[in-house]
């Protein structure tokens, strides 16, 4: 391990080549909520907010978690993985995660080539 970002202190994001980190959202009890993608800017912007921020590719802009639903993503901690390219944020809800209205993105499993609500 030579690379000082899988042992080190110090904060060095590795985004992708479209510049994006991938974050994974649960709350605080540990259930799985979402995944989304941040950017330098949405990431700076989550941690000073202390509200989630995201780099949306379909909309191709920032998009606050919540900005048209009030289901805004309070922060209670984020964390980096080793080689700090995927973020863990651990989050507040307000509301459902999903755009759908489900309490998760995450609300059916793969069941043979289909799909079976949870």
């Amino acid at each position: 391990m030579t690379d000082p970002r899988d042992t080190g202190l110090v904060l060095d994001p590795r985004y992708d080549a479209a510049g994006l980190i991938t974050a994974v959202l649960t709350d605080a009890a540990g259930a799985l909520l979402m995944v989304a993608h941040m950017n330098a800017e949405a990431f700076a912007a989550t941690r000073a907010s202390g509200e989630a921020v995201f780099w949306s590719r379909s909309r191709g802009r920032l998009w606050k978690k919540g900005e048209t639903s009030g289901h805004v993503m309070r922060v209670i901690e984020m964390r980096i993985d080793c080689d700090q390219d995927a973020l863990w944020v651990i989050v507040e809800p307000a509301g459902p995660a999903c755009h759908t209205g489900a309490a998760s993105c995450f609300y059916r499993r793969i069941d043979g080539d289909g799909l079976a609500p949870i």
